[in-house]
């Protein structure tokens, strides 16, 4: 069961400027920002051990707080401290599906988690990025839909096409194919009935136990301003599907990230991989630091009211 403590993982320094959230919830501060450049975008196992080392195993059911999305992947390291069955739910403008290295980097941690023997489902909600187009698509991890052990539900995307990969039969898509051409439809969000939907595919998961993680970049600019590219979430959608994943499951962790911090990064190659990566016109380009915090803030003071019932 979710617990009422509030925890930052403060790798960028992002959450420590938002200090209405901080006054109201007294959060358990951990100081990463020494190990924070060489978190970003991707962790060796130097790295993550070092952070898996200052978690305490007896807080996993705390709402935590990593910054910015580049910290998505620190998400598995909490994930990984549950023996239990999962289902693992995701917000995110992107898929992080990536079968390429590095293993345990904000594109492919969702991949990593799935190795996990805990982990029964994995359901994204909201991925609706280039991602999931070709070519792109070509390094996402295809096989793990086989028998709907992830179930992915784009807010809007067109149809993809792709060439010499096996689709499997999943139930949140379909697949048209033609020659060593497979078609693939979304099933997606926008313009469902969203808390009947939502309901019903919650019902389908194996477990009613349920980790919920937040990259607020799956949200309108409006909500989040981030180092990515603009959501299509509007924060009532967002809201709505959370409340309906309390009302049907037992949420026993969370975090959020989707933050903005200017990229501080370990090494050249790294510094160069984050130049190539981030997009140029991520939300929070060229915005009021001030407007950012206030921005993000609010929108995490309404989901800390919505997960922890205030």
């Amino acid at each position: 069961m979710l617990s009422k403590t509030v925890r930052i993982l403060n790798l960028d320094g992002s959450l420590l400027r938002q200090t209405g959230l901080i006054e109201r919830y007294r959060p358990d501060i951990i100081d990463l920002t020494e190990t924070g450049p060489s978190a970003r975008l991707w962790a060796n196992k130097k790295t993550a051990a070092a952070i898996q080392a200052t978690l305490n195993s007896a807080a996993r059911h705390a709402i935590t707080f990593l910054g910015s999305g580049d910290f998505h992947h620190i998400s598995h390291l909490l994930v990984r401290q549950f023996a239990e069955p999962l289902t693992l739910i995701v917000f995110d403008f992107h898929p992080d599906w990536d079968i390429l290295p590095p293993r345990l980097g904000c594109g492919s941690w969702v991949t990593r988690t799935l190795g996990l023997s805990n982990i029964d489902k994995v359901l994204l909600f909201g991925p609706s990025s280039d991602d999931l187009a070709s070519p792109a698509l070509y390094t996402g991890n295809l096989q793990a839909l086989k028998n709907d052990r992830l179930e992915i539900y784009p807010y809007a995307h067109a149809p993809t096409r792709v060439l010499f990969r096996n689709v499997p039969r999943n139930s949140s898509l379909q697949i048209r194919r033609s020659g060593l051409t497979s078609e693939i439809i979304w099933t997606e969000l926008q313009g469902s009935n969203l808390e009947d939907f939502i309901s019903q595919v919650l019902r389908r998961c194996g477990t009613r136990k349920a980790y919920i993680s937040i990259d607020k970049d799956c949200l309108r600019s409006e909500h989040a301003l981030s180092n990515w590219e603009e959501g299509l979430f509007s924060l009532d959608e967002l809201l709505r599907i959370v409340q309906v994943i309390k009302q049907e499951m037992d949420i026993v962790g969370a975090d959020i990230t989707g933050e903005y911090s200017r990229p501080v990064l370990s090494g050249r190659f790294k510094s160069f991989c984050s130049s190539l990566d981030h997009p140029a016109a991520y939300t929070a380009h060229a915005k009021p630091a001030e407007h950012i915090d206030l921005v993000n803030e609010q929108t995490n003071l309404e989901l800390l009211e919505l997960l922890l019932g205030r």
